[in-house]
């Protein structure tokens, strides 16, 4: 039995549900239309079922962040989950305004309530512990108005924001479909993994891969680590490999340089677990070049070689379990899309379980249109990998707590 609730835990009909999904979709900055609806399809099962179960459904989402040129309403949103769903979807322009209140209060059984993009609250991007936001004016405001809370936000579960903790203190709470989808697959995985088992890490967020590196090569899950992107970047420099001066300025302006030292203490206690290209794609005169790790110039590094791809690609083909977070280099640049595309399609022909860590990776991935060729595709790229690196997810004790 799960230690959080799920829907099938309440009875819903003729009730008021709040549910907290994650429809953060990109927006083209000049006119404002949602390019990608991934997301907005993944929560329309939650919502449809709550719907179809006789609720009386008030979502509760975000949109970017404030400063972010994509940083908007939400009225877009309830035309495209509206079309997604073929049901009307109602939406007000605020959260807890006596309008919004009026609104939730006049919902019937069945009815679908979109309310404003919940960063438009300026404590909503406040960290604090759920009891802190359970005080705060957006819970405050909504909770009498709810009979249940269920939170389907996977992708930003790692957050301890008001509206994704802040109403487990005093609502019956549940996870949503995605939420316990997520959960239950990736817990799983890291529970029952089989051996070999390789983790593919990349992306420009080296922090979070190497505290997932340390996790998973101390706790014995993964047999070897294979890096690219910044990550790789930066064990090369660990390993005591010139990258050049532009490489590891782009290392330091990011703030980064302190994982060297990191990167070199994995090297020191795991050996060749840890692995780093051997060769890099440079672009020089306009062109991609593949340089041999030992003789990398003063030039950008914007994916790895020919020689790494097949090195990597075939540990990923005799492993049995594949975890991958981050692309290997810049594939939205034709060019040094290779790297990136070709280790996904070797996960994609592997036998073994293919796990994708969301974010960019999973773009990359559902671009090239093998999503059913992994064994699962994460809509969480901070979400998982925190998982991943053993870290618990604030929202999801939020919902372990309310259960007890």
């Amino acid at each position: 039995m799960a230690d959080f609730n799920t829907i099938d835990d309440f009875d819903i009909e003729n009730k008021t549900v709040l549910v907290r999904v994650d429809i953060n979709a990109p927006v083209d900055p000049g006119s404002g239309i949602i390019l990608d609806d991934t997301r907005l399809k993944l929560h329309a099962k939650t919502i449809k079922e709550l719907s179809n179960k006789g609720a009386k459904v008030v979502i509760l989402a975000h949109q970017s962040r404030p400063g972010k040129k994509d940083f908007t309403t939400l009225s877009q949103h309830a035309e495209a989950l509206a079309d997604i769903l073929n049901l009307r979807v109602k939406y007000v322009d605020s959260l807890f305004s006596s309008s919004a209140k009026e609104a939730i209060r006049n919902l019937k059984p069945h009815d679908i309530l979109l309310l404003e993009n919940a960063r438009f609250f300026s404590e909503e991007t406040l960290s604090r512990s759920p009891l802190e936001q359970s005080k705060t004016l957006l819970v405050r405001h909504l909770t009498p108005l709810v009979d249940y809370f269920v939170n389907d936000a996977f992708a930003a579960a790692h957050r301890s924001q008001a509206s994704l903790v802040g109403f487990t203190v005093n609502t019956p709470s549940a996870a949503g479909r995605v939420m316990e989808e997520e959960l239950t697959v990736i817990q799983n995985a890291l529970d029952n993994v089989e051996h070999p088992c390789v983790f593919l890490l990349g992306g420009m967020k080296p922090d979070d891969s190497i505290d997932v590196m340390e996790n998973v090569l101390s706790n014995g899950t993964a047999d070897s680590v294979l890096t690219t992107g910044i990550v790789g970047n930066i064990v090369l420099w660990a390993a005591d490999v010139d990258i050049g001066q532009v490489n590891r300025d782009f290392i330091a302006s990011r703030g980064y340089e302190g994982m060297v030292a990191k990167a070199k203490d994995l090297i020191d206690r795991f050996g060749d677990k840890v692995k780093y290209p051997i060769d890099v794609a440079c672009e020089i005169d306009g062109e991609r070049v593949d340089i041999d790790f030992r003789e990398i110039p003063n030039e950008a590094i914007f994916d790895i070689g020919v020689k790494t791809i097949n090195y990597y690609a075939k540990e990923i083909r005799d492993a049995k379990y594949i975890f991958a977070n981050g692309p290997a280099g810049v594939f939205e640049d034709p060019k040094f899309a290779m790297g990136t595309e070709d280790l996904i399609n070797a996960m994609a022909s592997s036998d073994g379980f293919s796990l994708i860590g969301g974010g960019h990776i999973a773009a990359a991935t559902a671009g090239l249109g093998l999503e059913e060729h992994m064994s699962h595709l994460s809509s969480g790229g901070g979400a998982c990998i925190s998982m991943l690196a053993g870290k618990k997810l604030a929202a999801v004790e939020a919902l372990k707590d309310s259960k007890k």
